[in-house]
């Protein structure tokens, strides 16, 4: 699924840099940033379903939740200090015509980093009361997760217009609402209202994944996902249709619970067919067979081939000129990048030997179950 992630930021960000303004006005331009709106959710999500593999496999090693704690969030800050990072390479790159704000820009490695923190220190105030409960424990990281998601998701509005913290430094209020320094939020940034939501919306369908119950019943569990998503699309269509709505502001397409709902929906939906795919589809197959290894080489490096395509993309070493292609040229440009970036993947791979993946999981054999 991150794999699958890494493609649709491919052909978000390369039709977006080098389609010209009249390509741009195309129905192909809008469908293809249709599609735009699903890489950060995927990566969030997926981030959230890693984090409760890494912190159920801490957990039956009986180690405390300060232990737990100490782990699961160095990691975030290691990913988070990523973030910073890359920012700081992108500003030296583009040194002279960068604005020196472009180094406190919230971007998507940043909330990741941010979410697993705050995951972190969910997982261990509910692991302080719970860690010798058994099923009770779960119980309770499941409904933290869901809870806390839907709080963000429902807090979003009002800090981005009635509630906004203007008292803060714009460097901080960014992280809340993507303000940055222009006066008012930015729907293209990556503040932690409502994007982290995504994460423990992950983070609550990982730690039901990992049940004895989800375990034992693996097909079941999967479809039951995807109806609940289906369910979701629905529910969220029919409350954006209400004549009232609870906030002052409603913007559907960047603020509003109900968008997030749909999306979280569209995850599951995701999630569902991932299985599918890997259990039954063409994913069975081996890695030297056509199967999903593409997308899973690409999904194992998400990050370097993040890091990456970018400077190929936007930066100043764009394979293309920016602004000024076809559709025909930006295509054949996006093959290049994709082309590009699975070899990188694959050398890797090789450099540093096959990681751990939730689509490994997905492709245990049928008899598992």
């Amino acid at each position: 699924m991150r794999g699958l992630a890494c493609v649709l930021m491919f052909q978000t960000h390369c039709y977006d840099s080098w389609l010209s303004p009249s390509a741009r006005q195309s129905k192909f331009f809008m469908y293809s940033q249709l599609g735009g709106t699903f890489p950060a959710p995927l990566f969030l999500f997926l981030a959230g379903i890693s984090f409760a593999l890494v912190t159920e496999k801490l957990w039956k090693k009986n180690l405390r939740p300060a232990q737990i704690a100490r782990a699961t969030i160095c990691r975030g800050a290691e990913i988070f200090a990523f973030g910073l990072l890359f920012r700081l390479q992108e500003y030296l790159i583009a040194w002279g015509w960068a604005p020196l704000s472009d180094l406190l820009r919230v971007d998507v490695l940043n909330t990741i980093g941010l979410s697993m923190m705050l995951m972190g220190l969910l997982c261990w105030v509910v692991l302080l009361v719970f860690m010798h409960r058994g099923a009770q424990a779960r119980t309770a990281l499941v409904l933290a997760s869901a809870g806390t998601a839907l709080l963000i998701s429902l807090l979003t509005p009002p800090l981005w217009t009635t509630w906004r913290p203007r008292w803060l430094p714009w460097p901080l209020e960014s992280y809340i609402n993507g303000v940055h320094n222009l006066g008012t939020p930015q729907a293209w940034l990556f503040p932690i209202f409502p994007w982290t939501a995504f994460a423990f919306a992950g983070l609550a369908a990982g730690f039901i994944l990992q049940s004895e119950w989800a375990r034992r019943r693996e097909a079941l569990t999967f479809s039951l996902a995807g109806v609940a998503g289906l369910l979701f699309v629905a529910a969220s269509r029919w409350l954006d249709a209400q004549p009232h709505q609870l906030y002052a502001v409603y913007d559907y397409w960047h603020t509003s619970p109900n968008f997030f709902l749909v999306r979280v929906g569209m995850l599951l939906v995701i999630l569902t067919a991932g299985y599918g795919w890997c259990r039954w589809g063409a994913g069975q197959r081996s890695a030297g067979q056509w199967g999903l290894s593409p997308l899973i080489q690409l999904g194992q490096a998400s990050l370097l081939v993040y890091w990456v395509h970018l400077e190929f993309v936007y930066g100043r070493v764009s394979i293309l000129p920016k602004h000024v292609q076809n559709i025909r040229t930006a295509s054949l440009g996006l093959l290049t990048i994709f082309l590009a970036m699975l070899i990188l993947a694959c050398l890797r791979t090789r450099m540093k030997g096959h990681g751990t993946d939730i689509l490994a999981w997905f492709r245990r054999p049928a008899s598992a179950n």
